[in-house]
């Protein structure tokens, strides 16, 4: 959510801003927003008139009783019932408008950077730098689920019967191969100065409403029916959360944590024949990391925490590439936005595996998470990332690591993770 002083005093630039994000239907709010908070602020002017003119009336009855001017004195009661009466009013009004000003504030997208490339869709998306060799083979790729079932490490029909699609069982190597690598990522993280953390894997809706878009929240979140509890899409919902209604000392800024987690998505609108297997599921597991900084330090953290994952991939020997995501493929809180990408022998392509964001502070101002610096108190900026997200992960570690004989090659970082298994057969 941005701040309302700017909708007020630049209003073009918040109506350019949503242009460039291609969202012309939301033009309207700008103007909305600009006549309800002057009215709502007409209203309290109103009220604290109000309210100074019912103390001064209500000091002036006891002169008058005193006096014995008993008609005045029961005017100046009536003065004060009516002005109670119209405070009742402005109260109500003020409680009113100011609903609907959040409710209109809360979909108007953050501000996004100037090095932001404008494009309608995620076909926009500007190709940043390679890391890496794609590998092409000169023998073939099974699909990922093939690989695995040779190597008795999934059961798709089995969790079909059980949970519907978008499920499965890992077992065997498979399942301690993708144990290993959230092991290895959550070491790795913790290797970077990043504190471990564990957190809930439900939260109420207030924190959903501010980590999140309501566009997000109905095309990802779950329910739980019948109490106020969602199940969540990543760890960074209730790592952000976390710091709900907190005034934090700036000088124990940045938190940086890294955090594990399962993930619950519903994927609506999911399709294609790559959403076949892994690709894209219900439920997965992810190793995240998030920061909370000072507004001066999150551009300097962004290009940081992309450039962990980068170096996690690399270390497991996958090659990569990162992706600028456009203006209309950013999620509404988001400034920027950084998709890494790792390369798929099978497809001969890159797909995406993490992705980076600075929401500077659109997720503070709806969260209320400040920050006391001396004398001064701002909002604090929130960036997220994805550290690696398996099984989706297993599709380009098994692809890379294939063998022309079916085994697949563990790189040395894991084989401490694995047993000090080299190779699975």
């Amino acid at each position: 959510m941005i701040d309302i002083k700017l909708v007020r005093e630049n209003p073009e630039l918040v109506k350019e801003n949503i242009k460039k994000k291609f969202q012309d239907h939301k033009l309207v709010l700008v103007d909305e927003v600009v006549s309800l908070d002057k009215e709502l602020r007409e209203r309290k002017l109103e009220a604290d008139t109000l309210r100074g003119k019912r103390n001064s009336v209500s000091k002036s009855i006891g002169v008058l009783m005193s006096e014995k001017k008993m008609d005045e004195a029961n005017r100046a009661k009536q003065e004060v019932v009516e002005i109670n009466d119209r405070l009742v009013f402005l109260e109500k009004e003020e409680e009113r408008l100011e609903l609907e000003v959040k409710k209109r504030m809360m979909a108007i997208p953050n501000i996004i950077a100037s090095d932001v490339p404008l494009g309608e869709d995620d076909s926009k998306n500007v190709e940043g730098k390679k890391y890496g060799e794609p590998i092409v083979f000169d023998y073939e790729i099974p699909y990922h689920t093939d690989i695995m079932e040779k190597l008795s490490g999934i059961d798709l029909d089995s969790a079909r019967r059980v949970s519907g699609n978008g499920f499965y069982y890992l077992m065997g190597d498979i399942a301690r191969l993708h144990s290993a690598i959230l092991s290895y990522a959550r070491d790795f993280m913790i290797n970077k100065g990043f504190t471990y953390c564990v957190p809930p894997f439900m939260i109420r809706s207030d924190a959903v409403n501010g980590v999140m878009s309501f566009e997000e929240q109905e095309n990802m979140m779950y329910k739980i029916e019948g109490e106020d509890l969602f199940l969540i899409g990543t760890s960074e919902h209730s790592m952000i959360a976390k710091f709900k209604d907190q005034m934090l000392d700036a000088k124990e800024l940045p938190y940086t944590m890294t955090s594990y987690s399962p993930c619950f998505r519903k994927e609506v609108g999911a399709h294609g024949i790559e959403e076949r297997g892994v690709y894209r599921i219900h439920q997965f597991e992810k190793q995240e990391m998030i920061v909370v900084c000072k507004p001066e330090d999150s551009e300097m953290w962004y290009e940081k925490m992309w450039n962990y994952t980068v170096e996690l991939f690399r270390s497991l020997e996958i090659p990569v590439r990162t992706l600028v995501c456009c203006s209309g493929d950013l999620a509404d809180l988001k400034y920027k936005s950084l998709d890494v990408e790792a390369w798929s022998p099978r497809q001969k392509k890159y797909f995406e595996v993490g992705s980076c964001s600075n929401l500077t502070d659109a997720q503070a101002r709806r969260l209320g998470i400040r920050v006391k610096d001396g004398d001064k108190k701002y909002f604090a900026h929130t960036l997220n990332n994805t550290v690696v997200a398996p099984p989706r992960m297993l599709i380009c570690f098994l692809e890379n690591h294939y063998n022309k004989d079916g085994s697949i090659s563990i790189p040395e970082v894991l084989w401490p993770y694995m047993g000090g298994k080299k190779v699975l057969k």
